[in-house]
């Protein structure tokens, strides 16, 4: 079987994830993974009497010559992949080859395997998470006191800093890495339980050895250094994929409101960041002038698939028929895989966009002009209240010349609202003029935004130190 541009071959394969991830899934490791659960059976087997020591060498000695040809040729007649693994690597070892798989069922070597490649797709996933969030407590510290104007509904509402709003996706980021680690602890094997899970063919097996089912499984898991289920039918519970799923489509979704926020604010009436843009980057076939956001794109398109696959994943844990059904295995072959490398290339992307980015501090300075006089009526109300003022007749004196001041604005003048308010003579009996410019200074209008941005870049740094002194 050759793969090349001739065939359909998946983005995956070439254009998304890194090689790292990539080869977490690939068949070759899968198949060597599938050899060393098969070892470390015949390991507590031989601690038990079963398999002598000469069996057990001859099966160590194979355990990483994997033969994807030879096993494709086998499963041609039988077609059943995990029976021409078996088959394949008994024929590597004259010796122990007969021993391979005694007692075990397919999900046996299956399940387990699937673990031992989840748990070291999350642990890439978390490096490349801890980079994220690293690269947004830097953005964090190097704008907490820029003044910036935040919006709700994507209109103008009140001014924020720049490192407040890089604070609000690193708080979300963080939460998701606090997810992904409890989701490492917490993944678990089948163990080694039988056809559906009932232990009866190792029961039958050891009755004659000082070994129980129970001591045998816990040598052999030992071995592969994976907790186990204590309950288990022929598989594992799919409720634990469905788990994995959604922590993948909660970084997904996190990313995601970065990626869209972006795109907002790298388009020509906000101008205030940018996509790096190489000097021989094309933006569009059509019209050369273009500068698309097409990083921040691809990642609200990936974000989307991700997003997709707890859906497969529901379906499976609640259609999980009695102890077993087979309609799960094509969908997980895909979406397990999938699902890791999509969520690889979101963060991999991300961090080299976070990298070079470029913010528009005069663009920013704009925006604020023209749009922050109108937060900063707010404290002109708060001011001519205090002053004496009656709190409604004072609010329609703002409102109207906020109005003139949104009307000279449509009409591309610069924002007149201070001018505007400084002539008005009923509010004049209650504040000077130079009172009141001080008051519509809104840069100076963002709370505490700063000390807390810059509070929470040191609870990343911290914790993301933390938890690499811990996996290291």
């Amino acid at each position: 079987m050759t793969f090349d541009h001739q065939t359909y071959i998946s983005p995956y394969t070439w254009r998304y994830g890194s090689p790292a991830m990539r080869q977490i899934w690939s068949e070759a490791h899968k198949r060597r993974l599938m050899r060393q659960v098969w070892v470390a059976l015949a390991t507590a087997q031989h601690q038990a009497g079963l398999v002598t020591a000469a069996q057990l060498a001859d099966l160590q000695s194979q355990a990483d010559n994997v033969d994807i040809p030879r096993s494709l040729e086998i499963e041609q007649e039988t077609r059943h992949d995990v029976m021409a693994e078996i088959r394949t690597f008994a024929e590597q070892c004259p010796v122990g080859g007969g021993i391979i798989h005694w007692g075990a069922t397919s999900a046996d070597i299956t399940d387990n395997v699937d673990v031992l490649r989840l748990r070291t797709a999350v642990d890439l996933l978390l490096d490349r998470l801890q980079g994220v969030l690293l690269l947004l407590a830097d953005k964090i510290e190097a704008t907490a006191v820029l003044p910036t104007m935040a919006h709700t509904h994507i209109q103008p509402a009140e001014p924020t800093t720049l490192g407040y709003r890089f604070a609000v996706y690193a708080q979300d980021l963080l939460e998701d890495y606090r997810q992904l680690q409890a989701l490492r602890r917490d993944l678990r094997g089948k163990g080694l339980k039988g056809a559906v899970g009932t232990q009866a063919a190792f029961q039958e097996l050891l009755s004659d050895t000082d070994m129980t089912p129970q001591e045998m499984e816990a040598a052999a898991m030992r071995l592969l250094d994976l907790p186990y289920f204590p309950i288990a039918t022929q598989t594992y519970t799919r409720q634990q994929d469905l788990r994995v799923q959604q922590v993948l489509a909660g970084i997904a979704a996190s990313l995601h409101k970065f990626a869209l926020d972006f795109r907002i604010l790298q388009s020509p009436p906000f101008g205030e960041w940018g996509e790096p843009f190489g000097r021989k980057q094309v933006g569009s076939s059509a019209m050369p002038f273009k500068r698309n956001p097409i990083n921040m794109e691809n990642v609200c398109s990936l974000a989307r698939q991700v997003a997709a696959l707890p859906a497969i994943a529901w379906d499976n844990a609640s259609q999980a028929i009695l102890e077993r059904s087979l309609d799960d295995s094509a969908n997980r072959r895909i979406f397990q895989a999938e699902g890791f490398l999509a969520t690889d290339e979101l963060l991999l992307r991300v961090g080299r966009i976070l990298d070079e980015m470029v913010i528009d501090r005069e663009a920013i300075a704009r925006n604020m002009a023209a749009y922050g006089p109108f937060a900063a009526t707010e404290r002109v109300l708060m001011a001519a209240v205090a002053a004496g003022a009656n709190r409604q007749e004072a609010h329609e004196w703002i409102r109207e010349a906020s109005m003139q001041a949104w009307a000279a604005i449509r009409r591309g003048e610069a924002n007149p609202l201070v001018a505007l308010l400084q002539a008005d003579e009923d509010l004049g009996r209650f504040l000077p003029p130079e009172q009141i410019r001080g008051l519509m200074q809104a840069t100076d209008h963002t709370g505490t935004a700063s000390a807390r941005a810059l509070s929470f870049a040191q609870t990343v740094r911290i914790f993301v130190g933390q938890a690499a002194f811990k996996r290291g």
